[in-house]
């Protein structure tokens, strides 16, 4: 399995997104997955934010770009090539003041591109072309956000992420959320980071579940390939 693990906190190593992005990818190990990880820092390599040379040239038909018009694309072309690539998509982020990182948001707005990762059907929908990819966001929020608090109307970052993913074929991304922890005392940080953690033990073993059964009929076909010899 292929993933692109794309981190996006700002305190490096002292984030507990990262550190739990981190221990998703040992409990997929733990579980045989075997896998490939194409990672990103979005905090290091942040895309460009877009500029008026973007915005013409990604809606410009691709027989018409100039050369400065390609080059103006070529890392976002190559963003999208990594999306496309990927079995999976890992995604870990805090909630900065009720939405995301401002690097992410730059990250969202260079693979959104029209020809790439969504076409337009012939008759006129639009058809995002990551519904291949299994998707898992991990979060962390420094207040507790959940249904039923009282600062759940204050989420802005959950609908915006399934908003963002959807148009591009994501139907059903899975979401981890570690909250509260900057604004609780510590025992319900420890308690935020535990149930997080359960979650993604779960989540992992859900995947090891999803890949193995194809490796076996993999391995059967062989087998049978074998047999007929």
């Amino acid at each position: 399995m292929k993933i692109m693990h794309v981190d996006t906190s700002a305190k490096r190593e002292q984030s507990n997104s990262r550190a739990l992005s981190r221990y998703f990818l040992e409990r997929l190990r733990d579980e045989g997955v075997d896998i490939e990880v194409d990672y990103l820092d979005v905090t290091v390599d942040t895309p460009p934010h877009v500029n008026e040379a973007f915005a013409i040239a990604t809606y410009t038909p691709p027989h018409e770009r100039t050369p400065a018009m390609k080059a103006t694309l070529a890392a976002s072309d190559a963003l999208c090539k990594r999306l496309l690539d990927a079995d999976a998509l890992l995604f870990a982020m805090p909630m900065y003041n009720w939405s995301m990182p401002s690097a992410f948001k730059a990250f969202i707005d260079s693979i959104t591109r029209t020809g790439l990762t969504y076409v337009n059907a012939e008759d006129g929908h639009i058809e995002g072309q990551l519904a291949r990819q299994k998707v898992l966001f991990i979060t962390t929020r420094g207040a507790d956000v959940r249904a039923g608090t009282p600062y759940a109307s204050m989420d802005a970052l959950t609908p915006a992420l399934k908003a963002a993913f959807g148009f591009l074929g994501v139907a059903d991304p899975s979401f981890v959320d570690a909250q509260p922890l900057q604004f609780s005392d510590q025992a319900a940080r420890l308690d935020a980071l535990e149930r997080a953690r359960a979650e993604l033990d779960a989540m992992a073993a859900n995947w090891a579940n999803q890949v193995k059964p194809a490796a076996v009929f993999e391995m059967n076909d062989d087998a049978m390939a074998l047999n007929q010899e």
